[in-house]
């Protein structure tokens, strides 16, 4: 760190200039101060959300406290800083003001926020590892680790059906990193799936915890976007500096690679990402990348890249089921401490089916609401709140359209789905027809029956029980069905 600093690692104490005889009770009291903010909050919540802190230092009558993005620093000050301030008032009857602020030392007036992303702008030295003041390893090589989202960790993550084998997946990664069989792991799934919040939970873990499998090594760990790969690659070229730029990422345990479609049709990254790639996995370190599509689907990429990110543990994310929709917004609700009526959150789940992040941002603005005027979030103040994304996810689907998308997804005639014929090929069509009538539209099982050839509303039954059951038990199965209620909300 620059300026000559002191770390106090034991007690996350950064100091400049000479040491203060003050420092040794200081960093006590920090300590003692920690202590009783972990008892009060519990081990989940600190780990979230205050770990990071570390102690700037006492001026006068002020206290400094710092974090290392704006992010966490606003939530610890809207939610903590009272309870800090208090907490130190006790401890040290100096202190009259905790301040909070982002990042390491101060110059002057001025806090330039330090870079904590582990994608140095070469030849600058690598970013600080996460919560942890600058330190160098003991084997020479810097340590590296990713701004990541305090919120993306595994205890945060709901699991369900669609996600729990690339969840499986990523808590093996995160527990034994370059496993064999598992190296590189690759996720993929459409927009909003939990892709990204997999890959910063694995980080999370193994910057906190380190390799289990080696009693808690320290992991350095290099995450960043196929985009920010490619900006960083060119900026080392045009500084003529791209033997360091190659040497810190070939220098890491981890490298996570965030929407690697975006590296298509990119030769020269593509050429530099393989070669790097190759380098660590020969080395024994883990590689972790995320896409929208599975390797054998990124027609853009050259095959060897394709066939390389193959070879390891490929695991998708399926769109997600109603259920696992209503746990997540329940999961949420519950971590924003608002109690939310069951029926609105059903309802959200039926309505907003796209993505994710999509349904929690929903639910923010629904909870923000409900703070700012002090309203109970009901039905009715849901529907008013969130018209305009109501409105947009309201796009009707007709039981003629989803007859017509499945009789070409499988190749039989559009007049089969009211006929009598009884074979397997065309049942089975029609069945899928019937189930996803009565999930994308409003018809009544009456309805959706005569629509198909007069049939009775218990044989509309029938099929959405059977086609249910098939999807639990053939996956390839479900995949289709799952792909037609993509393209027919698109």
């Amino acid at each position: 760190m620059a300026n000559g600093a002191n770390i106090d690692r034991d007690t996350s104490v950064v100091t400049t200039g000479q040491r203060s005889p003050d420092e040794p009770q200081l960093a006590a009291q920090w300590a003692r101060v920690r202590g009783r903010l972990q008892s009060e909050v519990g081990d989940v919540e600190y780990r979230t959300w205050l770990r990071q802190m570390s102690l700037g230092g006492l001026d006068g009558d002020e206290l400094t406290v710092r974090l290392p993005t704006r992010f966490l620093r606003d939530w610890v000050r809207t939610h903590y800083g009272d309870r800090l301030n208090a907490l130190w008032q006790a401890e040290n009857r100096r202190v009259r003001r905790v301040d909070i602020r982002v990042g390491g030392i101060t110059e002057g007036e001025g806090l330039a926020e330090p870079m904590t992303i582990a994608e140095p702008a070469p030849p600058e030295p690598p970013p600080l590892p996460i919560g942890q003041p600058a330190t160098e390893r003991t084997d020479g090589r810097a340590e590296t680790a990713a701004a990541l989202d305090p919120r993306f960790t595994f205890d945060s993550f709901v699991v369900g059906k669609p996600n729990e084998f690339a969840h499986a997946c990523a808590r093996r990664v995160a527990e034994k990193p370059a496993s064999v069989g598992f190296n590189p792991l690759f996720l993929y799934g459409g927009v909003g799936l939990g892709k990204t919040h997999l890959m910063h939970a694995i980080a999370w873990e193994l910057t906190r915890n380190g390799d289990a499998s080696r009693g808690g090594a320290p992991v350095s760990v290099a995450y960043m976007s196929a985009e920010k790969f490619m900006y960083r690659f060119i900026a080392a070229i045009r500084s003529q500096s791209t033997m360091e730029f190659k040497e810190h990422l070939r220098s890491v345990d981890v490298l996570m690679i965030d929407d690697l479609q975006f590296l298509i049709g990119k030769d020269a990254t593509q050429e530099e990402f393989f070669h790097t790639f190759n380098a660590l996995v020969d080395a024994g370190k883990q590689i972790v990348v995320s896409a929208d599509k599975s390797p054998s689907d990124l027609s853009g990429l050259e095959e060897r890249v394709r066939t390389r990110l193959g070879c390891g543990m490929v695991a998708d994310l399926h769109a997600t089921t109603f259920e696992l929709r209503v746990s997540i917004l329940e999961a949420k609700s519950a971590r924003a401490g608002v109690p939310v009526l069951p029926k609105v959150l059903e309802f959200l789940a039926h309505k907003i089916t796209s993505n994710v992040r999509e349904l929690e941002g929903a639910l923010n603005r629904l909870i923000a609401h409900a703070n700012l005027f002090g309203r109970a979030i009901t039905l009715e103040s849901t529907q008013e709140v969130l018209h305009d994304i109501l409105k947009a996810h309201d796009r009707r689907v007709t039981i003629e359209e989803i007859q017509r998308r499945v009789s070409e997804h499988w190749n039989i005639r559009l007049t089969d789905m009211s006929s009598a014929r009884r074979a397997r090929n065309v049942a089975r069509p029609r069945q899928v027809a019937m189930y996803l009538a009565k999930q994308l539209t409003s018809r009544s099982l009456p309805e959706i029956g005569r629509k198909f050839g007069n049939r009775d509303h218990t044989t509309v039954m029938h099929a959405v029980q059977r086609v249910g059951e098939l999807m639990e038990r053939d996956a390839s199965f479900a995949e289709d069905v799952e792909l037609l209620r993509r393209m027919l909300e698109s």
